[in-house]
């Protein structure tokens, strides 16, 4: 892995020589000693993502060094290869000679080698994403893609994000070795679409329809497959079907609009659930699951600027995107999003302000494993990417450097309050009864437990 210090994603901010190869130091090591998963449930190694958004947030060569050495002590050691007499993936006979090995985790390694060659045969990972990921016979890896709560995506994110071939390698082999159980849920709603409302009118259809915004249960396993789908899948595959973008999006302005709609939307639905037990006295918190789908949304914009990549499959994976935005929703149990008090909301430490990059750098020496950093960088991100919007109230909820503060302080506040850091599906009020009242927090008390990861659905 090399990273320079000015390769810092997103933000566009300069880092300095020691933070880049201090980064660059832990990617490689990361890579090398440590499998996919840390434990056999399926809970995603996250160090390449909180690394590389530490870092591209500016965060201090301590803070890099700090936020790995918390995270490696319970990383499973890297997998043993099979050998190769005995795996049989070729690129000549793809997908049908890599069949026998999706979806399971063992042969994570075995993909990752393969990936890595590709790169080598192929000469680039653009090459190999197109041809593995984006061709007409790519469907295998296209439905594992968005599987494991999006981290694929997300793994895949960092390495397009911060041009690292390695991590692009990473991010195909843990796609492969993901289930495709979202495939049909993907596949049936594909080419259904009528016409594709604004996504906060999707949204509040999910609320508006009994029976899928009550499909999902509390005590459900997995709220996805065993409550939406189970409960409710025709009425969720029915409003899934109107995201029709590919008749829309017939230009780059179009589409970057659309990616903007969705990131706004992304942001204010995690927002805005963060707050849904407020009026009964409970510190906010963002919900674990709705706040993948604001972490995972910067790989649209990434992509969106890649010429080597067609406009229609751009358009494509965005409306994945927002099927998969709305089918979580429904399973966190539609939370009641309530605007105003979103926009009342008052930080708890106002004198903490300044830019929403030094709010957000709050968070780089809190115990976490990551997801509070991406959190907040993506926060930023669809703020810089939605000031082109400014006025179109029509289609963007969010207004205003005011607000963009509110809910970047929003975010610190959750993740620096007591308890657990996040709460587990925001629509149900029993998965807030452990989140402490705001009345009963001592002034000591300050600081959120670590270990985001855990409690996971796979």
């Amino acid at each position: 892995m090399h990273i320079t210090p000015d390769n810092t994603g997103l933000w566009g901010i300069t880092q300095t020589e020691e933070a880049a190869k201090k980064v660059s130091e832990l990617l490689q090591e990361d890579m090398e000693q440590h499998h996919v998963f840390f434990n056999e449930d399926g809970f995603h190694n996250h160090i390449p993502h909180h690394l590389l958004a530490l870092y591209g947030t500016g965060a201090s060569p301590s803070s890099l060094q700090k936020g790995y050495d918390e995270n490696k002590s319970y990383q499973r050691p890297v997998l043993p290869l099979h050998p190769p007499s005995s795996l049989l993936i070729s690129h000549d006979q793809w997908p049908e000679s890599a069949k026998p090995y999706f979806g399971k985790e063992e042969y994570y390694p075995d993909f990752l080698r393969f990936f890595q060659a590709e790169i080598s045969r192929l000469g680039s990972y653009q090459a190999v994403v197109s041809q593995y990921l984006f061709n007409d016979t790519s469907e295998e890896m296209m439905v594992r893609l968005f599987a494991g709560f999006l981290h694929p995506l997300i793994q895949l994110m960092y390495g397009l994000e911060w041009k690292q071939g390695a991590i692009v390698a990473e991010g195909l082999a843990q796609t492969a070795v993901h289930p495709d159980n979202l495939r049909e849920f993907l596949l049936t709603t594909e080419g259904k679409g009528r016409s594709t409302g604004k996504m906060l009118d999707l949204i509040e259809a999910v609320k508006g329809n009994e029976k899928l915004a009550k499909a999902a249960r509390n005590e459900d396993g997995n709220k996805i497959r065993d409550g939406v789908f189970r409960r409710a899948k025709g009425e969720m595959v029915e409003l899934a079907s109107r995201v029709n973008l590919q008749e829309e999006v017939r230009d780059q302005e179009g589409l970057e609009k659309r990616t903007a709609e969705m990131f706004d939307a992304a942001v204010y639905v995690a927002a805005a659930a963060a707050l849904v037990m407020e009026g009964q006295g409970k510190v906010p918190k963002f919900d674990f699951f709705l706040m993948h789908h604001v972490n995972s949304a910067p790989i649209f914009v990434t992509i969106n600027k890649q010429d080597w990549i067609p406009l229609a499959t751009k358009v494509r994976l965005l409306e994945w995107k927002v099927r998969m935005d709305l089918l979580q929703y429904a399973a966190r149990g539609a939370p009641t999003l309530d605007f105003d008090r979103l926009s009342n909301y008052y930080p708890q430490k106002p004198e903490l302000g300044g830019t929403l990059d030094e709010i957000v750098a709050r968070v780089h020496n809190l115990p976490d494993d990551g997801h509070a950093i991406k959190l907040g960088r993506a926060a930023v991100i669809c703020r810089n990417i939605c000031q082109r919007y400014k006025g179109d109230n029509d289609a963007f909820k969010i207004q205003g450097d005011e607000m963009w503060k509110k809910i970047v302080h929003l975010i610190v506040d959750s993740v620096e309050a007591p308890g657990e850091r996040w709460v587990r599906s925001a629509g149900f009020e029993e998965a807030w009864k452990d989140v402490p009242n705001k009345k009963d927090i001592k002034p000591d008390n300050k600081s959120a437990k670590s270990g985001g990861a855990l409690s996971y659905e796979t």
